[in-house]
């Protein structure tokens, strides 16, 4: 004998769509534009593409991007007439000037690379840079003694009112502030001292492989942009 056994169809659920409509706090609705919905009082909100704008080229911002001698030391007069910290950002301009300092060397400078004793100051170099010993002059080392009187037990040399280490756009604000207070006719950023520096070596005429090593580039073809624009080099062209 056998047995069918009759088993009922469950139905199916029916599928259903909503629209779901939140009300910010604003009023403003926010919602899908499924099926053309449009919310009420207005069009659904879109996407708008904006471009980026890009960076123009730099002789777009400035003629130049070194610095003479004397805007460095006008440069140093005016951080030095602006708020509670002068004497620290004059001495971080003189040092970044004197030793053709990165941004990012300059902040991760420490005081265990300065031998005030000797007058030395150990640079460590970066972007694959080669390190090099300098000497400390009379400007520097009174600067550097100020600084340790002014902000001691501190690791790095040049550090907030927090006695945290000095960020690259703390920096970069501090020097354009600067050459803004100096009058300064054009825009400018620490880097630009690093090529006043090779520019100051180069029209004194020093040796290009010195300044090669005292910058810290491996390929000398980065040295020979300083001795290109050495005024020195056409001095005997005229004799008037």
């Amino acid at each position: 004998m056998f047995f069918v056994a009759i088993v009922a169809a469950r139905p199916q659920p029916r599928k259903t769509f909503r629209i779901i409509i939140d009300k910010r706090k604003d009023s403003d609705f926010a919602m899908s534009n499924h099926l053309g919905f449009k919310p009420p009082g207005g069009d659904p909100p879109t996407i708008e593409k904006r471009k980026v704008p890009v960076r123009r080229a730099n002789a777009a911002y400035r003629s130049r991007e070194y610095l003479s001698e004397k805007e460095v030391g006008a440069l140093m007069s005016a951080a030095a007439s602006i708020g509670r910290h002068g004497a620290r950002d004059a001495a971080l301009i003189l040092v970044a000037y004197r030793h053709g300092l990165r941004v990012s060397e300059l902040v991760a400078l420490r005081w265990d690379q300065v031998d005030l004793q000797q007058g030395l100051l150990h640079v460590a170099r970066l972007k694959h840079g080669i390190a090099s010993v300098h000497p400390l002059r009379g400007p520097e080392l009174r600067a550097l003694r100020r600084l340790q009187r002014d902000y001691p037990e501190t690791p790095y040399v040049f550090v907030s009112e927090r006695k945290a280490p000095l960020t690259t756009d703390a920096i970069r604000k501090i020097v354009g502030r600067a050459g803004r207070r100096a009058g300064i006719e054009f825009p400018i950023h620490p880097h630009m001292l690093r090529h006043a520096t090779g520019y100051k070596l180069a029209n004194d005429g020093q040796d290009t492989r010195a300044i090669q090593h005292y910058l810290g580039h491996r390929n000398i073809h980065h040295t020979t942009r300083y001795t290109e624009l050495a005024s020195d080099r056409f001095k005997n062209f005229w004799h008037d």
